[in-house]
């Protein structure tokens, strides 16, 4: 009986969904893992640079991450958060582009967990300040990659992935939501609450 346990716990299969929110490019990768084994599935990018609408590209890419969902069917998201820097519209945008993309994940129910660009770099190279180069040969390598793209963006999006492998059973890994109800209990700050009704009227 022992045994049997222990032979379905290692041959459990989990798909890790790992996407790179951008405005102009959003990478994602995906890897299958068996027991304590990973698998590339795939990696690909949804370019977005051709379109001025900023929320026609809001658009695509919740409806991109939706289809990658209902294709694949992956049981946990690992998404880079944006960086701070010195432009503000440009956090804004990135901002956005992560937020739809968790909604996307949210309105699935698949839990969803945050890494910062710098936890990431060091998951895949141990150095927190890796070049996307860096990281990339680092998956070519450790995924046995037949080849990388041209464009490194969806390689960033596989790292997120592969990140959330490595960081599996650690009590600090990032900001993690399992849905609405979750994001909105870890996010109270940014949710508006209902004035109270006045009393006596």
């Amino acid at each position: 009986m022992v045994a049997n346990f222990v032979i379905d716990i290692m041959s459990k299969e989990k798909i890790i969904l790992g996407i790179d929110p951008g405005t102009t490019i959003m990478g994602f990768g995906l890897i299958k893992v068996v027991g304590k084994q990973m698998q590339f599935m795939q990696l690909n990018e949804l370019h977005l640079k051709k379109y001025d609408d900023h929320y026609l590209k809001l658009k695509l890419i919740f409806e991109r991450t939706i289809e990658l969902i209902d294709t694949y069917h992956p049981d946990e998201i690992a998404i880079e958060a944006p960086f701070f820097g010195k432009n503000v519209q440009s956090m804004l945008k990135l901002g956005r582009a992560q937020g739809v993309a968790m909604a996307a994940g949210l309105s699935r129910e698949v839990p969803i967990t945050e890494y910062s660009p710098k936890k990431i770099k060091m998951a895949i190279t141990g150095n927190g300040n890796a070049s996307k180069e860096q990281v990339a040969k680092m998956l070519h390598s450790t995924l046995k990659l037949k080849e990388l793209p041209k464009n490194l963006d969806s390689t960033d999006g596989l790292a997120a992935a592969v990140c959330h492998f490595y960081n599996e059973g650690r009590v600090e890994v990032g900001k993690s939501y399992t849905g609405w109800a979750a994001f909105v209990k870890q996010n109270e700050d940014r949710v508006k609450k209902p004035l109270n009704p006045q009393r006596g009227k």
